[in-house]
């Protein structure tokens, strides 16, 4: 189990801002960065089926 995870956040080519995780397949977007965060944790609830096995640290690099 990975006790971090970590998302480099861009500017969507459009509006808003998109996620990535290193090392995961989990991508993301939302328009603003306070709702991109809820978005990822979201998105790292729904990837980990267990929650055990969820990072505790979910780090964004904007």
């Amino acid at each position: 189990m990975a006790s971090e995870i970590i998302f480099v956040v861009t500017k969507a080519e459009e509006s808003g801002y998109c996620a990535s995780a290193l090392g995961y397949g989990i991508h993301t977007q939302a328009e603003t960065v306070e709702e991109l965060r809820q978005q990822v944790r979201e998105a790292v609830g729904c990837y980990f089926d267990d929650p055990t096995e969820s990072p505790k640290i979910i780090c964004t690099i904007v």
